[in-house]
């Protein structure tokens, strides 16, 4: 994949905006309907949340430092990694998304939750906005960041930003359908957990 710099950051802010809104919106509903859980194996909504807040506690510090201390300048356009490609495309929700394993240790399941891992995600939006913004001043290409899963691996820049921003794009999707799904439980009178 290859693509203009700018679009591409463009297209970022705007997703991550969109999520930023989506976790302001969820703040409106009742802590029992985002803590619903359809059964024991599925996540809550604030699971969901809790678990992009794993990767975001990763990878804004990741990002930030990796930016911060980039000698190389921006380019006109962005050439993923075939690596970055490939991690960014299966993060993307679609019709044919594929299921994912979740790590033992960035997985929520039975956790106790609250209104404050809406409050951190959103504070992690937010942040995220700011290195986008950041990071049209260095190169997407040259700049790479390592992963969580194994810091020896690195990604361009570019690369982690879509991995990161469409894995919260992918859970976001689900904590809605989740959120709907405790809706119909309340409509029907279900007790919640």
């Amino acid at each position: 994949m290859k693509t203009n710099t700018e679009n591409l950051i463009t297209d970022l802010i705007e997703r991550t905006r969109q999520n930023l809104n989506q976790a302001e919106m969820l703040k409106e509903h009742h802590e029992k309907e985002l803590n619903f859980k359809p059964d024991a194996q599925s996540w809550s909504v604030l699971e969901c949340i809790a678990h992009l807040n794993f990767y975001g506690d990763y990878y804004l510090p990741e990002i930030e430092r990796r930016i911060s201390q980039s000698r190389f300048p921006s380019e006109e356009n962005f050439k993923a990694g075939l690596l970055g490609n490939y991690f960014a495309i299966i993060m993307l929700p679609g019709e044919k998304m594929k299921k994912m394993k979740t790590l033992k240790s960035t997985n929520p399941n039975g956790s106790k939750l609250n209104k404050k891992t809406l409050e951190s995600f959103i504070f992690q939006q937010k942040k995220m906005l700011e290195l986008l913004g950041k990071a049209r001043k260095v190169s997407l290409n040259k700049t790479k960041t390592s992963i969580s899963i194994a810091s020896f691996i690195k990604l361009k820049l570019g690369d982690t930003f879509r991995v990161v921003i469409y894995h919260n794009d992918r859970h976001l999707q689900q904590a809605q359908r989740v959120l709907a799904n405790a809706e119909s439980a309340k409509a029907s009178k279900i007790k919640f957990a």
